[in-house]
Order: structure tokens, then C-alpha cells, then sequence
């Protein structure tokens, strides 16, 4: 598996986390768990735009990645 293959799977298991986080904070009750899975979610999507951000390095740096 290369380095591109790793990140972009990385990408996605975050993007997977965040989905959760935010459906948990739709789901509770809690005004207080709603903060912080909504804080967690927000700092997730940070998170993936950096890492988006590296993949695209990746692909600039060795184009036969693209797409992958």
C-alpha cells in the first residue's frame, strides 16, 4: 500500500468520524454532549480539509496517484 493510498484511506475513516460525531449530536438529548460532539465534529472537519491538503500534494507530486 503506498503513502497516497494510506492517506486517502485516512481521509475517509475521518470523514466516517465525523459523520458519527454529528449523528450522535443530532441523536442526544444532553445539551452538553451536543456541544461536544458538535465541537468534535468541527475539529474533525479541520482535520480532513489538512489531510486533504496533503493529498493533494501527494497527487501534484507523483500524478500516476491520482484518483486512486
Amino acid at each position: 500500500m503506498t503513502v497516497a493510498s494510506q492517506v486517502k484511506t485516512c481521509v475517509s475513516s475521518l470523514k466516517s468520524a465525523q459523520a458519527s460525531l454529528e449523528q450522535f449530536a443530532l441523536s442526544t438529548q444532553n445539551q452538553e454532549a451536543k456541544t461536544l460532539f458538535t465541537n468534535a465534529a468541527s475539529q474533525t472537519q479541520q482535520i480532513v480539509q489538512q489531510v486533504e491538503s496533503r493529498v493533494q500534494q501527494l497527487e501534484n507530486e507523483e500524478p500516476q496517484y491520482k484518483g486512486f
